[in-house]
């Protein structure tokens, strides 16, 4: 596990840098440093299945170099604490078992943000395009396992997962961005609640869909302040 930890240090360091590179000079292309704040929720074996119920904060920040007015690169941190509470559920069973769970997860996310319409930020006047993200995220979370009720903590671990959001984003000044985003991110773990422990000597205590992975969901606002030269919006 040491080496998970030293790439996800690693990752950690590349999204601060190219925060930071933002905040420097650059040119021949548009860019956008900026923050994410809203709220987290999980979808999986303990406490409610609402999609979207954000029931924890979560920031982040956030850096894109926009190629063109229709899409964008764009890599991204943002941290928060995921919770699940059976007594939250309207499904019998899970409210009857009355389990509960807290896990802090983070995640660094990279990949290709696309407008459905043109946002060409060197155009005065108003714009707005919805849009949708998709790529890769790397997560870090805590290996939980579940015993007489009580939920405990195993060890750290990571995992990957993808993310898909869709949002609507608009200029509220000619240099500042809002947008308005959800965004499900499915793991490739199936334990961020402690259903299913790694651990083969915890295996005992595992339960729920075994078949299924979880999920969990960022949803909120974005702000991002936008600088650099006008692009030449090549094709390539």
């Amino acid at each position: 596990m040491l080496y998970l930890h030293a790439i996800f240090r690693l990752m950690k360091k590349i999204v601060f840098y190219f925060f930071i590179l933002g905040l420097t000079k650059l040119s021949a292309q548009i860019h956008e440093v900026g923050v994410f704040i809203g709220g987290s929720n999980y979808i999986g074996d303990v406490g409610r299945t609402d999609f979207v119920a954000p029931n924890q904060p979560a920031f982040g920040i956030l850096y894109k170099w926009n190629k063109s007015p229709r899409h964008s690169w764009r890599i991204s941190y943002i941290q928060s604490k995921i919770t699940g509470n059976d007594l939250d559920s309207n499904v019998p069973g899970r409210y009857n078992r009355g389990y509960n769970f807290e896990n802090n997860i983070s995640e660094i996310s990279a990949g290709l943000e696309f407008n459905f319409f043109d946002f060409n930020l060197h155009e005065f006047g108003f714009k707005i395009t919805p849009y949708i993200y998709s790529g890769l995220s790397y997560t870090n979370y805590e290996e939980l396992y579940v015993v007489n009720g009580v939920t405990k903590k195993d060890s750290d671990s990571h995992t990957f997962a993808l993310p898909m959001i869709i949002g609507i984003k608009t200029n509220i000044t000619p240099s500042l961005i809002l947008g308005l985003e959800a965004g499900s991110r499915y793991a490739f773990t199936d334990n961020l609640d402690g259903s299913n422990p790694k651990n083969n000597s915890l295996a005992s205590l595992k339960f729920g869909n075994l078949n299924s992975t979880d999920w969990y969901v960022f949803s909120g606002l974005t702000l991002t302040y936008t600088f650099g030269n006008k692009p030449c919006y090549c094709t390539d």
